[in-house]
């Protein structure tokens, strides 16, 4: 058995740091393209910031499950990354270049089916050269790097926007690249994988789940799709969020995930060592409150009161009142993402990770799809009116809240089942 290597998981977080980067871009800026480029309607702009989603939901899942079969002499997960990785970045560049819609579909359409190809074999890594004990911390750790993607993406990427609105998306194409080829270089893959014979495809272990007496996975699963129901139909629309309903400028707008990111990252490893000590799901249930709580607020206070501007800071650009309310976001989110992955894989063995990894990408991506569309149509009824894009966010926290009250399994196991 290998020990747990902090230096190796930091390397494979180059490859989260890669997707991270490329999907924060890409929210930011899309949605600003398609409602002052293309004149889309708002329920339109949330159909098109599914499409990724949609292409997850029929790629991830069996892709996860692939990984688990496929057997090469660099590894079983290696060949997606080096496949989906550079074409998704080739595409990525091209975007802010189309002129027409259609040439700006046919863009977007390659680079959601290229990132879709190589998300769950780099996540089903960390499990794969990670003892069950470990996970969370080292899910931090990913995620930390995750978030330094969205934070250079975010507050790099927007300063970049101001001068030239290609350029941040040619920055993510150029950082994408250089981290699957870290990922490549610095991570060797186990050579065992645990069981050699033929194991449940991913519709036959949620039928498992299902049918399981206790239902930990199926409530864990569920709990996933609506925490992200919120997060997700948040994140789409909170550059329109932010220039249509408080009036922010766009560079201040781009910036904004950017925040809720830094705060994620600083406590992105706290969040990994507390689900070990205290329990991944009480973990995630203080995350679930906290969460419900400041998004609540954000909806009811005054937009007066929120574009309050404190201070500004280079490179952060003006903080005001609604930037720290996403700061305090991003410590709660921490504390539901870091854990949720973790629980999940820990309801199997490792011949069978890739394939719940998978599970995990269709119940989150289902609520990605969800969301945004869900948000668009919410806010086209009510007149354009951008502000209720928060307002639905706290009672699926609720529900969520409910689920993970049940959950008994999915914590870190005392016997790992990792063969190295």
């Amino acid at each position: 058995m290998k020990k747990f290597n902090y230096g190796k998981i930091f390397l494979l977080g180059f490859g989260f740091f890669g997707v991270s980067v490329i999907w924060t871009i890409y929210n930011a800026f899309v949605p600003l393209f398609l409602a002052n480029k293309f004149g889309l309607a708002p329920a339109w702009i949330g159909f098109f910031m599914t499409l990724d989603n949609i292409a997850a939901l029929f790629i991830q899942p069996p892709v996860g499950a692939w990984s688990d079969r496929l057997r090469t002499p660099i590894g079983r997960r290696m060949p997606f990354i080096l496949i989906g990785a550079p074409v998704g970045a080739l595409a990525f560049g091209i975007i802010p270049l189309a002129a027409v819609l259609p040439i700006f579909v046919a863009c977007t359409s390659t680079l959601l089916l290229s990132m879709a190809f190589w998300r769950t074999p780099v996540v089903a890594l960390m499990p794969d050269i990670t003892p069950s004990k470990y996970r969370s911390q080292a899910n931090g750790i990913i995620n930390l790097m995750g978030g330094l993607g969205t934070i250079i993406a975010s507050l790099v990427g927007s300063t970049l926007y101001e001068i030239n609105v290609n350029f941040p998306f040619w920055m993510g194409s150029v950082l994408t690249i250089l981290a699957a080829l870290l990922v490549f270089i610095f991570i060797k893959e186990p050579k065992q994988y645990g069981e050699t014979e033929k194991q449940p495809n991913m519709f036959e272990s949620l039928r498992e789940l299902i049918k399981d007496q206790d239902k930990s996975g199926l409530r864990i699963l569920l709990a996933i799709f609506f925490w992200f129901l919120t997060y997700q139909g948040i994140e789409s629309f909170l550059t329109l969020y932010a220039t249509k309903h408080l009036g922010i400028p766009e560079g201040d707008a781009g910036r904004m995930s950017g925040h809720m990111g830094i705060f994620f990252v600083l406590f992105a490893i706290l969040a990994g060592i507390l689900g070990s000590r205290i329990g991944r799901r009480k973990t995630i249930s203080i995350g679930i409150v906290g969460m419900a709580i400041l998004v609540f607020l954000i909806a009811i206070l005054p937009v007066d009161f929120l574009t309050t501007e404190l201070i500004k800071l280079p490179a952060l650009g003006m903080i005001r009142v609604v930037n720290l309310f996403l700061m305090a976001a991003g410590i709660t989110w921490s504390f539901i993402n870091i854990n949720s992955l973790p629980m999940v894989v820990d309801l199997t063995t490792a011949s069978r990770i890739g394939t719940f990894t998978g599970l995990y990408y269709l119940f989150s991506t289902l609520a990605a799809i969800v969301g945004p569309n869900l948000n668009g149509l919410i806010v086209q009824l009510s007149g354009n009116n951008y502000g209720m894009v928060m307002v639905v966010g706290p009672i699926f926290l609720v529900i969520a809240l409910i689920l993970m009250m049940g959950v008994k399994r999915g914590e870190a196991t005392v016997e790992d089942n990792i063969l190295k």
